[in-house]
């Protein structure tokens, strides 16, 4: 009897992954217990489609194109709903006593031996992506499960009843939302599950005069949907206050809390921000998801050559590593996917942040708490007796934290940090103003890494582009650029809700200490100057990283120009 074949060697074989993707992979699966498949998927290295073909073929089972498929309502029916949604199962046909299901996990046997009691029938499977499967059962059973936050909006503004809150509302944030819930309730819930099924990073809702705005931050870009009445502004600003524990009397000054909350099988933390403004007050709801910062080096968008320089950076034995960038950039990624990189046993590693955004395992988190005292100098100040290999400080705001963060590379620390500053060489300057003397500067920094987000073209819809020759020209594409260009759009489709892009990558500039920038330092020397020699030196500005990317078909033109500006030195 023939060996079956690995789904992953069929893929290998066929040329749709590569040994190194794969590899990664693999390095993925261990560190965060997921299966191999759902790791390359994760990774984008190939579509869900092709890895269940190629399990298919492994198994010996059929793929099943649900999209072309139509299934007989009797043989839905032998199935309940409760059943097809909590094990994301289908089933298809029926012959002879057989049902056969489609599923995305071929070696789920648990499941299997459950539907064949449940159903008492002897069960065959097909496999089909799970997207698929869900959209197959919305599609088969009638409507997406429960209501939508557009028609409750509609209720609301169709009605003049005041929907402020009632005892159901002090109830505690794990509390079961379901439809008896308090309107109030139930709407909070809807929005914020709304947000994390488009891909929301945050939820904005600003009170005005006449309206309350809700907008969700997608892919970088603020995205407005429909308003509330201007009456539920209480009520809707007293359930985020429960939810997030924070005191609901209190309306003059700042609030800052957390809710943990679950929608569909993940686990979300919001952070909860809170102003007075001129019109009642304002939150935001950062959307933090553990699944975002899982992600390897490789696959935050590093071109080769600074994914080498920056990986052989980080397992240096002491210094100090900046990385900058304005709010929103993915530092805290970055920095992050750099500590899970060297996150062994051999390692101790502690961070002070403020706050905690995500919970890493085998990593020492301190939380900072001005109100105590416990600031990220005095913090510091205690990493030390503790031993560590690596320290990461959330930020250098100030002088003393400069100063301890130096002190802690100079006796032999690996220290990560981040600076908010526009590009890698005003980080050099931006120290020297804070009043960190140009000698520590030059003696404990040994890289700097600028970085922005661009939105990418989204895989359903991207189409061959050919830009304007003016667009070309503004850009300053080089004649060597453009003789490998292949120029993209996002047309527009249903994945992507017409937009043309999904999802972030980042782009980069990698100041790497050299002897010639570390004597520039020392001097004194203008933020021109440091930049003038780190490019003469190979470095690779923000903005060309981000033309590398556009002649590769990654994103547009207009997309870098957004987010990272021409320098003098292009």
């Amino acid at each position: 009897m023939a060996k079956r074949k690995n789904f992953a060697t069929i893929l290998l074989k066929n040329g749709l992954i590569s040994a190194d993707q794969l590899e990664d992979a693999q390095n993925m699966a261990s560190t965060t217990g997921e299966k191999l498949s759902t790791c390359l998927i994760r990774l984008d290295y190939v579509s869900a489609v092709l890895v269940m073909r190629a399990l298919a073929e492994e198994h010996g089972v059929r793929y099943v194109k649900l999209s072309d498929v139509e299934i007989d309502p009797a043989v839905v029916e032998l199935m309940p709903e409760t059943l097809a949604r909590e094990y994301v199962v289908l089933p298809l046909e029926e012959k002879e006593g057989e049902l056969t299901i489609v599923t995305s996990d071929p070696e789920d046997f648990e499941t299997i031996d459950k539907l064949t009691f449940m159903l008492r029938r002897r069960i065959e499977i097909a496999l089909a992506p799970r997207e698929s499967i869900l959209e197959a059962i919305n599609r088969c059973y009638g409507q997406v499960v429960g209501e939508s936050a557009d028609t409750m909006l509609q209720e609301f503004t169709d009605t003049a009843i005041d929907f402020t809150e009632t005892e159901d509302d002090t109830d505690s944030s794990d509390e079961v939302v379901d439809e008896n819930s308090a309107p109030i309730v139930r709407l909070t819930h809807l929005l914020i599950t709304e947000a994390v099924q488009l891909r929301a990073s945050d939820i904005h809702i600003e009170p005005f005069e006449d309206r309350i705005r809700v907008r969700y931050r997608i892919d970088g870009v603020l995205v407005e949907r429909d308003s509330p009445p201007r009456r539920l502004l209480g009520a809707l600003l007293s359930r985020i206050k429960i939810l997030a524990k924070l005191d609901i009397a209190e309306r003059r000054r700042t609030q800052d809390g957390r809710i943990k909350v679950t929608v569909g099988d993940k686990e979300l933390d919001l952070r909860v921000s809170i102003i007075p403004t001129n019109h009642g007050q304002s939150v935001v709801m950062r959307i933090l998801d553990k699944d975002n910062i899982k992600i390897g080096l490789r696959q935050l968008g590093f071109a080769e050559e600074d994914f080498n320089t920056f990986n052989n950076i980080i397992r240096r034995p002491n210094g100090i590593v900046l990385v900058t960038g304005p709010t929103g950039s993915g530092k805290t990624t970055s920095l992050y996917a750099a500590l899970n990189e060297l996150n062994t046993p051999d390692r101790k590693i502690i961070t002070a942040e403020d706050p905690v955004e995500y919970y890493l395992a085998g990593i020492n988190q301190v939380e900072i708490k001005h109100s105590i005292g416990l600031d990220f100098a005095a913090v510091i100040r205690s990493m030390l007796r503790q031993a560590p290999n690596i320290i990461l400080v959330g930020e250098m705001r100030d002088l003393e934290t400069a100063q301890m963060g130096i002190q802690a590379s100079l006796t032999g620390h690996l220290v990560f940090s981040t600076l908010h500053t526009n590009d890698a060489p005003s980080a050099i300057t931006r120290l020297a103003d804070m009043g960190v003397p140009s000698y520590l500067i030059a003696s404990s920094v040994i890289a700097i890494m600028a970085q922005r987000l661009v939105r990418t073209f989204c895989k359903k819809c991207r189409q061959p582009y050919n830009p304007s020759e003016a667009s070309i020209e503004a850009a300053g594409f080089s004649p060597a650029m453009l003789e490998k260009a292949n120029f993209m759009r996002g047309r527009g489709c249903g994945f992507c809700n017409m937009k043309g892009y999904r999802g972030r990558l980042g782009i980069y500039e990698l100041l790497k200490m050299s002897s010639k920038i570390r004597e520039l330092t020392f001097a004194g020397a203008a933020t021109a100057a440091i930049r003038q020699a780190a490019v003469a030196e190979g470095m690779k500005t923000l903005y060309y990283d981000g033309l590398m990317k556009v002649v590769r078909g990654i994103t547009s033109i207009e997309e870098v120009m957004r987010v990272a500006k021409i320098s003098d030195d292009e």
